[in-house]
Order: structure tokens, then sequence, then C-alpha cells
């Protein structure tokens, strides 16, 4: 399966799966480097994807159709 199509949630239950085996201890040296590769590729793949998500919750469309900054701390946009 490509990154493309992996969803989020199959990434980290992959990512989940290589943890265990890695924290097990019974990996072959060789079997561990890769499985370590693997695990990183989806830890880069799973944050670029919660940061693409945090990017699209912060930003709200105003009455105009126009995408502007959201400030969680105010409750609107930031932009006044």
């Amino acid at each position: 399966m490509s990154e493309e199509t992996l969803r989020f949630e199959e990434a980290m239950s992959k990512l989940e799966d290589i943890v265990q085996k890695l924290e097990s201890g019974d990996v072959p040296l060789e079997d561990a480097i890769t499985l370590y590769k693997q695990g990183m590729e989806l830890s880069a793949y799973c944050h670029g994807k919660l940061q693409h998500a945090e990017k699209q919750l912060i930003s709200i469309i105003d009455e105009n159709g126009q995408s502007t900054p959201f400030d969680p701390s105010k409750g609107r946009d930031s932009n006044g």
C-alpha cells in the first residue's frame, strides 16, 4: 500500500505493531534495523498528517468565503 492511500489510523496501527515487535527484543538485528526505518517513515508520515489536519482546523471561512486564521484562545478569527 502506498503512502498516498494509507490512512492515518492504518499508519498508526502499523507503527504500533513495529514498536511492539522492537520492544519484545526477539527480533534479529537486521530485521530490527529494517523495522526501525519503517517506523521512522511511518512516524514522519503521521506527523505530516497531523500537521495538515491542524492547519485545516485552525482556519475558518468568514462570511465572504475567505479563509482566515482561527485563534482558539479567543474563540474567533485572529483578525478581529
